[in-house]
C-alpha cells in the first residue's frame, strides 16, 4: 500500500471524504471500502450533516478504481457493500469530480446523488476488456440513472467518454472549469441548508426507491400527508404567507 486511506472531516453541517492516494490515481486499496463504509456509518450517525461531498486528492483523477492485481483477487462484496450503503444515504450526497473515474471509480461517482466534473475529466470503464461481467449494483445504477443506451456504451464498448459526453449523458449534473468547482459545491451546500432536513431525507428515500421500482404510491402518500401535518412545515407556510 502507498499514500493514505480516505479521510473523513466534518465540518458545521458538512461531511467531505477524500481520497487520498493522488501519485496512484487515487486507486481503492483492498482495505479502502472498510474505511469508506466507517466513515459513511459516521455521517449516518451524525444529524448535524446535511450534505456528503466524496471528492480526490490533486488535479487529474478522482478515482481509478481496483488495481489489475486486486481485481483477480476481489471475490468479496466490500466494494458493493460499501456503495450500497453510500448511495442509500439519507442526506444528499455530492460526488466532485476532480479529475477522471475509471473503472469501479466510475460507480463511486454515480452512488452520489450529484456529480460535478472539471472540464476534461474523462470515464473509462475496462470490465470488458478484462473479460469480466461487472457486479449486479453497479450494472443497476448505470441503466436506472443513464438508461440503456448510456450504459451499452460505456460497458460494451470500452470507449472512453469525454467530459461534455458524460454531461450530455446524465453522468455529470454540471460540468464547470476547474476554479469554478469549489463554489459550485457551495451553492449545492447553501441550497440544501435552506430546505427542512426531514423533507430531503424523505423525498430522497422517495426517489431512489422510484429509479429502482420498489416504491408504491400508498408510502408516498403517507410521506407527502405527514409532511403537511409537521409543525416544520406549517411554520415555514406561514412565514411565506
Amino acid at each position: 500500500m502507498s499514500g493514505l486511506p480516505p479521510t473523513l472531516e466534518i465540518e458545521d453541517s458538512t461531511a467531505t471524504i477524500t481520497l487520498r492516494r493522488p501519485a496512484q490515481h487515487n486507486r481503492i486499496d483492498a482495505d479502502d471500502p472498510a474505511v469508506l463504509l466507517r466513515h459513511i456509518e459516521a455521517i449516518r450517525a451524525t444529524p448535524s450533516v446535511r450534505l456528503l461531498v466524496l471528492t480526490g486528492e490533486g488535479e487529474k483523477t478522482f478515482c481509478s478504481g481496483y488495481t489489475l492485481g486486486q481485481i483477480g483477487e476481489r471475490l468479496d462484496r466490500s466494494l458493493e457493500d460499501m456503495l450500497d450503503a453510500l448511495e442509500s444515504l439519507d442526506v444528499p450526497t455530492l460526488c466532485a469530480l476532480n479529475g477522471s473515474a475509471y473503472g469501479g471509480g466510475t460507480d463511486l461517482a454515480l452512488a452520489c446523488d450529484f456529480r460535478i466534473g472539471v472540464r476534461g475529466c474523462r470515464l473509462f470503464m475496462p470490465a470488458a476488456r478484462f473479460g469480466l461481467h461487472y457486479y449486479p449494483g453497479g450494472l443497476r445504477r448505470f441503466v436506472t440513472r443513464l438508461g440503456c443506451s448510456a450504459a451499452k456504451k460505456i460497458f460494451l464498448t470500452g470507449m472512453t467518454l469525454d467530459s461534455e459526453e458524460l454531461l450530455r449523458t446524465g453522468f455529470l449534473t454540471e460540468l464547470v472549469d476547474r476554479d469554478v468547482l469549489p463554489s459550485r459545491i457551495a451553492a449545492y451546500r447553501e441550497g440544501i441548508a435552506r430546505c427542512d432536513a426531514a423533507a430531503v431525507r424523505s423525498m430522497k428515500r422517495h426517489i431512489n426507491a422510484l429509479s429502482s421500482g420498489a416504491w408504491d404510491e400508498d408510502s408516498g402518500r403517507v410521506a407527502y400527508e405527514s409532511s403537511l401535518r409537521s409543525e416544520e412545515a406549517r411554520r415555514r407556510l406561514a412565514e411565506l404567507g
